[in-house]
C-alpha cells in the first residue's frame, strides 16, 4: 500500500513538471503557428506513440463501452484547446492557474448534480478559490477580458476529463485512456481545419477555426515533435497518479506544476505576476488543498 502512494505522488510529480515544461513549449510555438495546429501535431505524435507501446504490449482491460472513451477525449480536446489558446495569450503561469480550478468544478458540479455534501471547508475552499479567480482575471478592472472565462473555462473541462477518469479506470487499460484523448485531440482539429474555408467565426472564438498552415523549418518540427513525446508521457504519468489512491495527496502535488510554470514563464520573458495576480495564484492554491484534502 506505501508503495502505491509513493508511486502516485512520484507520477503527479512528473506529470506537473512535463506539463509545465509542455506550456513553455507552447508558448514558444504559438509564435509561428495557431494553438488548434499545436493540438493536432501533439495529438497525432501521442496517436503514434501510443499505438507503438500497445502493439508491444497488447492491451488485456477493455471492459467497457467505447462512448466512455470518446467523453474523455472530447473533455480533454476541449480542455486542452482553451489551455493552448490562453497561454498564447496571457503569461504561462496566469493561464496554468486558471486552468488549476478544475478541483472547484469538480466539488460544485458534485454538489449540484451528484447530491454530495458540501462541508464547511469544503465550502470555504470554493470561496477561496473563487476570490483567487477574481484577483487573477480582475473582472472590475481595465485588463480583464474574454480570454481569462476561456482559461476557467479550460478547467470546467479539465475537471470533466479528470473525472471521467476516475470512472472509467478501472475497466479500460490506461494506454487505452491516454489514446482516446489524442485520437479525439487529431480528429476534431483535422475536421475543424476543413471547416475553416468555410466558416466566418466571431473574434473570440476565431481560434477554433484558423487556416492550416503546415510549419515549414526543421526547428517547428523538432519542437513538435519533443511536444508530442513528453506530452503523451505527461498524460500517461497524469492517468497513472488519478488512478493511485490517496488522491487528496496526489490533488496537492498537481499545483507543483504553478511554480514551474511561473519559472517557464519568466525565463520566456513573460512578466512575473503583479502583487494581486500573485494572491491570486496562493488563494487557488491553498482553496485547492483544502479541497483535495477533502476528498481524500
Amino acid at each position: 500500500m506505501m508503495k502505491k502512494f509513493d508511486n502516485g505522488v512520484l507520477y503527479m510529480l512528473m506529470s506537473a513538471l512535463i506539463s509545465a515544461l509542455n506550456g513553455a513549449l507552447t508558448k514558444v510555438l504559438t509564435h509561428d503557428i495557431s494553438a488548434l495546429e499545436i493540438v493536432f501535431f501533439r495529438n497525432l505524435f501521442g496517436v503514434v506513440l501510443i499505438l507503438f507501446a500497445i502493439k508491444h504490449t497488447p492491451i488485456t482491460l477493455f471492459k467497457g463501452h467505447i462512448s466512455l472513451l470518446f467523453m474523455r477525449g472530447l473533455f480533454g480536446f476541449m480542455a486542452m484547446i482553451l489551455f493552448f489558446y490562453t497561454i498564447s495569450v496571457i503569461p504561462l503561469g496566469e493561464a496554468i492557474t486558471l486552468n488549476k480550478t478544475s478541483p472547484f468544478f469538480v466539488t460544485l458540479l458534485a454538489f449540484l448534480f451528484l447530491k454530495e455534501r458540501l462541508y464547511f471547508r469544503v465550502a470555504l475552499a470554493l470561496f477561496i478559490g473563487f476570490c483567487g479567480t477574481l484577483l487573477i482575471t480582475k473582472p472590475f478592472g481595465m485588463t480583464f477580458s474574454s480570454v481569462d472565462l476561456l482559461g476557467v473555462l479550460g478547467g470546467f473541462f479539465a475537471a470533466s476529463a479528470y473525472t471521467t477518469i476516475k470512472k472509467i479506470k478501472d475497466i479500460f487499460d490506461a494506454r487505452l485512456i491516454v489514446l482516446s484523448f489524442v485520437l479525439v485531440g487529431s480528429v476534431l482539429p483535422a475536421l475543424l481545419f476543413c471547416l475553416a474555408p468555410f466558416v466566418s467565426a466571431p473574434q473570440s472564438i476565431a481560434f477554433l477555426v484558423p487556416t492550416f498552415i503546415l510549419p515549414n523549418t526543421l526547428w517547428l518540427w523538432f519542437l513538435l515533435s519533443v511536444m508530442g513525446f513528453i506530452s503523451t508521457l505527461s498524460q500517461w504519468f497524469l492517468t497513472k497518479a488519478y488512478s493511485a489512491k490517496n488522491l487528496s495527496v496526489i490533488g496537492v502535488i498537481s499545483y507543483t506544476n504553478i511554480p514551474f510554470a511561473i519559472g517557464f514563464g519568466w525565463l520566456l520573458g513573460d512578466r512575473f505576476p503583479d502583487i494581486l495576480t500573485f494572491l491570486g495564484i496562493v488563494f487557488i492554491i491553498f482553496g485547492g488543498i483544502l479541497v483535495s484534502w477533502k476528498k481524500g
